[in-house]
């Protein structure tokens, strides 16, 4: 039975990625969102308020 334990934490070292690179790889794509977003937002807003626009100039009430 102690031999049963011993293989099984030896296989737990070696085998798999460990919560810190998992944590890394999350941490990176976080950083890449953020970064697509402030490079791509001011854009995106235009975009957004032009349609906003669009649609308030066809109809006769807005909400935008």
């Amino acid at each position: 039975m102690l031999e049963f334990f011993r293989t099984i934490g030896q296989r737990r070292d070696d085998d798999g990625a460990s919560a810190v690179e998992y944590g890394l790889l999350v941490a990176g794509i976080a950083a890449l969102i953020v970064a697509i977003v402030f490079a791509f937002g001011g854009m995106i807003s235009g975009v957004f308020k032009n349609t906003c626009n669009t649609i308030a100039s066809s109809t006769s009430t807005s909400t935008c």
